[in-house]
């Protein structure tokens, strides 16, 4: 039997529902990048370099709309805007870390140089 949550998503499962917050090729990492701590928006375009301005807003604001990132805006110019983790968003801590020490293993496990410890062709 499938469930609509709010926001008229469609789920048929726990797992299914989770990765509606969390999954995509964007958030995982934005999620990754607050654990650190707040960041404005410019910071977490130099992480992710590979994301447009867009791609980068839309992911915020969803995460935002699914009370998982906190946005602070500060009243002046240029303008200065904020993201953090909120209460709910690090109960989602562990489970990132998780996915992190996985993919660690995964590549151990098949012999690949990790993708993280290899210095980048930019640097």
């Amino acid at each position: 039997m499938a469930v609509i949550m709010e926001k008229k998503r469609k789920v048929n499962c726990t797992i299914e529902a989770s990765m509606c917050f969390i999954g995509g090729k964007y958030k995982p990492l934005i999620l990754w990048h607050l654990i650190e701590g707040t960041k404005r928006f410019s910071a977490l375009q130099r992480l992710l370099p590979q994301a447009t301005p867009r791609m980068l807003t839309m992911n915020l604001r969803e995460l935002e709309s699914d009370g998982l990132v906190h946005r602070k805006v500060y009243p002046e110019v240029p303008p200065k805007t904020e993201y953090s983790l909120s209460d709910l968003g690090k109960t989602l801590i562990p489970l990132i870390t998780a996915l992190r020490e996985w993919g660690r293993y995964y590549f151990e496990a098949t012999g690949q140089p990790n993708p993280c410890d290899v210095p980048s062709a930019e640097t």
